[in-house]
C-alpha cells in the first residue's frame, strides 16, 4: 500500500456515479490514500434531519411528501458544511446532482477534478437488491462482495442491518432513471470544463487501481507546480 500523499496545495474533487456504483467504497479509499476530507451529502442530510435544524426540517418535509429537495436548499446545506471545513482538501460525495447544484458549487469553489464511476445499470441493479444498511450510521454492506463479518449485523455496533425500501427492484429502476435524467447532464458539464475523468468497470476492486494511479499523477503534478 502506498503511503498517504502529503498535499502541498488545497485539492478539491467530486465523485460521481449512479446509486450503487461504489462511490462510498471508493471515497473511503481516496480519503485514506490521499488525505482528503470526505464530505458526504447523505451524512449531512441525515445529521440535519436528526438535529431538526431549519434546513433539516424543510428537507424532511420534502422527503416525507415524496418530493425532491429543492436545489437551492441542498446547495445551501452543502456549501455551509464546506465553509465549515475551511481551507481543507476534500472529496465531495453525492453532490452536485443537478446542473443548478453544480453551478452553485462552482460559484463558491474551484473543483480540481470530477471522478466518474461508470458501472452498467444491470450490474447496479444486482448490487442494490443485495444491499443491506445500518440505518443509524449509513454504513452499507453487500452480501455478494462486501458482506458483514456476522450475517445480518453491523461490523461496528453489532446492531441489525435492514434492506431499505429504495433497494427493491422497482425502486432501483426508478432511481437509475432519475440519475440518467437529472445527474448525467452534470457529467457533460464537468466534461466541458475539462476536469471529468471516467472509470468504467463492473467491480470496485478492479476500478480502484486506475483511480489511484490517476490521482497520484494528478496530485503529484499539482505538488510540483506548487514547488
Amino acid at each position: 500500500m502506498r503511503p498517504t500523499m502529503v498535499l502541498q496545495r488545497v485539492f478539491r474533487a467530486v465523485i460521481m456515479g449512479p446509486p450503487g456504483s461504489g462511490k462510498g467504497t471508493i471515497s473511503g479509499r481516496i480519503t485514506k490514500t490521499f488525505g482528503l476530507k470526505h464530505i458526504s451529502s447523505g451524512d449531512i442530510l441525515r445529521a440535519n434531519i436528526d438535529a431538526k435544524t431549519e434546513l433539516g426540517l424543510l428537507m424532511k418535509a420534502c422527503i416525507d411528501q415524496g418530493q425532491l429537495v429543492p436545489d437551492d436548499v441542498m446547495s445551501r446545506l452543502i456549501l455551509s458544511d464546506l465553509r465549515a471545513v475551511g481551507q481543507s482538501s476534500w472529496l465531495l460525495d453525492g453532490f452536485p446532482r443537478t446542473i443548478v447544484q453544480a453551478e452553485a458549487l462552482d460559484d463558491a469553489y474551484s473543483v480540481d477534478t470530477a471522478v466518474n464511476l461508470n458501472v452498467p445499470f444491470e450490474i447496479i441493479k444486482q448490487r442494490l437488491t443485495s444491499r443491506w444498511t445500518h440505518l443509524p450510521s449509513g454504513r452499507v454492506y453487500n452480501i455478494d462482495f462486501n458482506p458483514p463479518k456476522v450475517s445480518g449485523l453491523d461490523d461496528v455496533t453489532g446492531e441489525p442491518l435492514v434492506q431499505r425500501d429504495d433497494d427493491t427492484p422497482e425502486t432501483v429502476t426508478r432511481r437509475l432513471n432519475a440519475y440518467k435524467t437529472q445527474t448525467e447532464p452534470v457529467l457533460e458539464y464537468y466534461r466541458s470544463k475539462g476536469i471529468l475523468e471516467t472509470f468504467t468497470g463492473t467491480e470496485t476492486n478492479r476500478i480502484w487501481p486506475h483511480i489511484e494511479d490517476f490521482l497520484h499523477r494528478r496530485l503529484s503534478s499539482a505538488n510540483q507546480r506548487v514547488a
